[in-house]
């Protein structure tokens, strides 16, 4: 195990305990709806994770990183940050994803216009924050995370 897993291990498993020992039912009553949360959440995960594993095995991390790498640069980081916001993957997929594209050849920049607007603007979840939030506020907050998540590519790209 790398020190982020066994550190997130020394910090939860003292406090669950310390928790368990302080209130008890309080304690048990949390456990039992994370884990109903998770058994909510965990077939869309595993089907995500075997979408996006076919999807890699017709089209390797080598094949999009050349595709994108053809096209202009500006136009490749574009088209990459379009595919991001309307793209539905968890954070703890993408990351892995988008390493394997760099590893692959892609450039820095698509790849991170990618990541960033997968993370910042969600097309797919548009409908459900308009409804909390407003239309304009969601439109407001998608545009200009849009364009930062472009302009944090650009930078990143100028920086390395």
């Amino acid at each position: 195990m790398d020190i982020v897993t066994l550190s997130m291990w020394g910090i939860s498993l003292p406090l669950m305990i310390y928790s368990y020992l302080k209130k008890r039912g309080k304690t048990k009553e949390a456990t039992h709806k994370a884990k109903g949360m998770m058994q909510g959440m965990l077939p869309d995960i595993i089907a995500i994770i075997f979408l996006i594993g076919f999807v890699l095995s017709l089209l390797t991390p080598a094949t999009i990183a050349e595709t994108l790498s053809k096209v202009n640069p500006f136009t490749g980081t574009l088209f990459a940050a379009l595919i991001g916001c309307v793209t539905l993957i968890p954070a703890f997929v993408a990351f892995p994803l988008v390493g394997s594209l760099i590893e692959g050849g892609a450039h820095l920049v698509p790849s991170v216009a990618f990541l960033t607007t997968l993370t910042m603007v969600g097309i797919k979840t548009f409908p459900l924050e308009a409804k909390e939030f407003g239309i304009k506020f969601t439109l407001l907050r998608s545009l200009l995370s849009f364009v930062l998540a472009l302009l944090v590519a650009f930078i990143m790209g100028g920086l390395m």
